[in-house]
């Protein structure tokens, strides 16, 4: 997993992607976007959000079933879907340890230069290839020719625009699938 990078001083300003900085505990818990003063959209991530912010409840209990982890944490989850992210995009991901602030309400903050749709893009993307890494290793040569089939025919940016839709992100009471 890719080092988180902590910017010095305080700790009270966390150094985005784009040079601009913001304080942790300007981050609200349903945050999902951050208007920078730069001009753009940072998507928002804490590891309070489940992992199915980004794909449905049935598969993240698939990946959680499937994918073993070998760090503090008890199972596959958010910390993991961005460690994955950071490591394809190190320079564009910032991440902020809060484990000793009880102000904020999470543990971790992740901020990407890219808005949330983007992450939630990549996201899918890069679990289709976790997926497929997996079915490779397949004793089953029908599963993996099935998986193969089934993912030429998957539409990553029509299943981010439904699953979005679905889950009404703007809205307070916004539920898994």
């Amino acid at each position: 997993m890719a080092e988180p990078r902590v910017p010095g001083g305080d700790g009270r300003r966390l150094a985005l992607p784009c040079g601009e900085t913001l304080d942790p505990h300007d981050i609200d818990l349903g945050m999902r976007e951050y208007s920078c003063t730069c001009g753009k959209t940072h998507a928002v991530v804490t590891d309070v959000h489940p992992p199915s912010r980004f794909v449905p409840e049935s598969l993240v209990e698939i990946l959680r079933e499937t994918v073993e982890t070998a760090d503090d944490f008890e199972e596959f989850g958010t910390p993991h879907v961005l460690g994955v992210v950071m490591e394809e995009f190190p320079e564009q991901v910032v991440v902020h340890d809060a484990a000793e602030d009880g102000a904020v309400g999470y543990t971790l903050l992740w901020v990407t230069d890219f808005a949330s749709r983007r992450l939630h893009v990549v996201v899918v993307e890069l679990l289709i290839e976790l997926m497929e890494h997996a079915v490779s290793h397949a004793e089953d040569d029908d599963a993996v020719t099935d998986f193969e089939r089934q993912m030429l025919e998957f539409d990553v940016e029509a299943f981010v625009d439904q699953y979005r839709s679905t889950r009404d992100f703007e809205s307070e009471y916004d539920q898994p699938v």
